[in-house]
């Protein structure tokens, strides 16, 4: 009766053990549901809708006409010659804000990583374009600074009696990247700020004992140890400026060979009304941002491994 009875009376115990286990699982998550379903509805449904939308021919207009077409939208996308060159505009635009950003942003980091009077308002100071809406950033550039006739670019030039250029329609492209540049400089700064405040002052304080320079404590020391931070600047970035908007439709409304691929999806989608070619349009763009914040998430988190190791 002992050997049979036994193992009834553990059966208990161990069933017990698993759901009071799933209802503590349960129990943790279920603040979190409320968000997921929330993003799942604003992010995930209408991402599904746009996907399946993408493989009609569905012009707004004609809405009787729609039919499956496959991929001959994504085919349209890749090989038509405007679409291609929004997509080189995109590339060309994000590398150079980019780069001009992270060299800028190096510069203001290694400037206020110096101890001055007044380092905190300066700081404050620099910051602030990063903190001003997209569009009205834009509108500044368009109205205070690049107007022909009241900008402050030609009245400064006017009052050394140079020339009067017309800056949007001389060098469109170059007058989004210099707006762009001004905005993300600021976001640039503060990475590279906090990855040279990272450094080791013991390391830095004895090779200058060894009698190595400012330059090759910045060469061999500070630029290695700055690699993971600008290529969070540099991924962070390009997620972003890929996506920009605001600025080629507040500055050019995509004239002048300034059309980037978001512009492009816009004037597809409200001008055309092409809603499965704006689609198919959205979702390469989609799957480029994605690609790109797959290796900044990379990054961020080896940022932190090693953080936690030094610690």
């Amino acid at each position: 009766m002992t050997a049979t009875t036994a193992p009834y009376a553990a059966t208990p115990a161990r069933a017990t053990r698993p759901p009071s286990a799933r209802l503590r699982a349960w129990a943790t998550r279920a603040p979190l549901l409320p968000a997921l379903v929330f993003m799942i509805l604003v992010t995930q449904l209408p991402f599904v809708a746009t996907v399946v939308i993408s493989f009609f021919d569905w012009n707004a207009l004609y809405p009787n006409a729609r039919h499956f077409a496959g991929v001959d939208n994504y085919r349209q996308v890749l090989t038509d010659a405007d679409l291609r060159h929004s997509v080189w505009t995109t590339v060309l635009l994000t590398v150079t804000v980019v780069l001009v950003s992270l060299v800028l942003g190096l510069a203001l980091a290694l400037l206020l990583n110096n101890r001055f009077r007044g380092r905190g308002v300066v700081r404050t100071l620099l910051i602030a374009p990063f903190l001003v809406v997209p569009v009205a950033a834009a509108l500044l550039w368009k109205h205070v600074l690049y107007n022909p006739e009241y900008g402050l670019l030609n009245g400064l030039l006017h009052y050394v009696g140079g020339p009067q250029p017309d800056w949007i329609s001389g060098t469109p492209l170059l007058a989004v990247e210099a707006a762009l540049v001004w905005q993300w400089t600021p976001f640039m700064m503060l990475i590279l700020l906090a990855g040279l405040q990272s450094r080791d002052p013991e390391q830095i304080e004895a090779a200058r004992v060894d009698g190595a320079g400012e330059w090759q404590i910045f060469r061999h020391l500070t630029l290695p140890h700055l690699r993971r931070y600008l290529e969070l600047g540099a991924l962070l970035g390009c997620i972003y400026i890929v996506q920009n908007f605001d600025a080629v439709f507040t500055i050019t409304s995509g004239g002048l060979g300034t059309a980037n691929l978001p512009y492009t999806v816009y004037q597809s989608f409200y001008q055309a009304h092409e809603n499965g070619l704006a689609s198919a349009a959205g979702v390469l763009v989609v799957i480029g941002s994605i690609v790109i914040a797959t290796f900044a998430l990379r990054v961020v988190s080896s940022l932190f491994r090693e953080e936690v190791s030094r610690a």
